[in-house]
């Protein structure tokens, strides 16, 4: 039985590897709030490394909302697991979490497969199709679906955040994913230089080129500069046409985020001006 124990939050360590990022955003504010009213209701799991140094496995978030809050203690339960064991605990408390990243699970389910392989736990000519298996049924996915995510952790990091941000779909990053590491990169070039990113079966031709040696920078170039039907009625603005009324370290999606904000202002102000005629 676990018995829970107060630790002091400077003898935490954070997982090494740890795929789940702690983004302090609306969500993450809420928690530090909820924390400084009323502390941490579910205990976190560490396990004990030496020198009196505890090693986190789940409740990274909590942590640092306890941080934020000026919490110097929090309750835990110590457990003695191995490295393999606290992976799992790790991914497992993770994953069904709202808003989890592609990158993010796709880390996270290839960490919880070699895991599951170092254990032992399936016989060595059908541990790749049974350990996947394990490892999607905390979620409630497919073997196959974990092997889509797992392939995504192949891309350029590049093409990967492109992922996170939605700016490129699950199915065509897949394909993407067998591209040459050279390929990639002429493929972020083509992508910053249209503005635009290649469809589903646009990246199906490109592995399919690049499978059989023929893809290049000018036949990548030749794909991403075709006109895709969903890109006829799009309005498209060059960043170096806006970027002169923006701070200079400011991402492209911080600049859309401000974009979008003023256009709602235009929108209702627009309303008003309506009703009051």
């Amino acid at each position: 039985m676990d018995n829970i124990q107060y630790i002091e939050i400077s003898k935490l360590h954070p997982f090494p590897d740890n795929p789940f990022k702690v983004v302090e955003n609306d969500d993450f504010n809420t928690l530090a709030e909820s924390v400084r009213e009323f502390g941490i209701l579910t205990p976190i799991i560490i396990r004990k490394c030496p020198e009196g140094k505890y090693e986190v496995v789940s409740g990274h978030r909590r942590i640092k909302a306890c941080e934020k809050a000026g919490i110097e203690k929090v309750p835990a339960f110590v457990r003695s697991m191995s490295r393999n064991e606290a992976i799992i605990t790790l991914v497992d408390s993770n994953i069904q979490r709202e808003n989890i990243l592609p990158s993010e699970k796709a880390f996270a389910y290839k960490m919880k497969l070699e895991a599951i392989k170092h254990q032992g736990r399936t016989y060595p000519q059908l541990a790749g199709k049974l350990s996947a298996t394990i490892v999607g049924e905390a979620d409630g996915i497919s073997k196959d679906q974990v092997w889509r995510y797992i392939r995504l952790t192949n891309l350029n990091p590049k093409l990967l955040q492109m992922v996170d941000d939605k700016k490129i779909a699950i199915s065509p990053a897949v394909e993407l994913s067998y591209l040459k590491k050279e390929e990639q990169i002429y493929l972020i070039e083509a992508i910053e230089r249209e503005e635009c990113t290649p469809s589903h079966s646009q990246s199906i031709r490109l592995k399919s080129m690049s499978r059989d040696g023929i893809l290049d920078v000018e036949a990548i170039e030749r794909v991403m500069r075709e006109i895709k039907p969903n890109q006829h009625e799009q309005v498209r603005l060059k960043k170096d046409n806006i970027k002169r009324y923006f701070p200079k370290n400011y991402t492209v999606n911080q600049m859309e985020h401000i974009i979008l904000k003023l256009l709602e202002q235009w929108q209702r102000k627009r309303q008003k001006n309506r009703e009051e005629r």
